[in-house]
């Protein structure tokens, strides 16, 4: 089966059902997915900042964060110094560059909503 790579954005629109999760689910099909092992931390804070904003919404916040573990997700260490080069030449972050790197190493397409992210994965 074939793999895709994701990123925070993405998941994040479908665990916390915003506006672009059905394009996402469309795009991640019955994949493979695979990430950074850092995923899991940025949609935890994700999850962090959506509870500080709607506290009312806690509880169901907390619930949609555990759907994460319902993913068939294989998350992989990345070599820091091959992600510190790609964010250098590619001006991004180095979180973000972590999902770039794992993409070209995995030679997999990145599912992503971040603009700027998608269009150093098209070059």
């Amino acid at each position: 089966m074939a793999i895709r790579v994701v990123d925070a954005s993405a998941i994040a629109a479908i665990l916390f059902d915003e506006p672009r999760a059905e394009a996402v689910a469309t795009d991640i099909g019955d994949h493979t997915l695979a990430a950074p092992a850092l995923l899991e931390y940025e949609l935890g804070n994700v999850c962090w900042k959506k509870c500080r904003r709607h506290p009312q919404l806690a509880d169901v916040l907390r619930a949609a964060f555990l759907k994460l573990r319902e993913f068939d997700l294989q998350l992989h260490d990345v070599e820091p110094s091959g992600v510190l080069s790609l964010a250098i030449r590619s001006e991004i972050t180095y979180y973000d560059a972590s999902y770039l790197w794992l993409a070209r190493t995995l030679a997999a397409p990145l599912i992503t909503l971040d603009g700027k992210l998608a269009d150093r994965s098209a070059r």
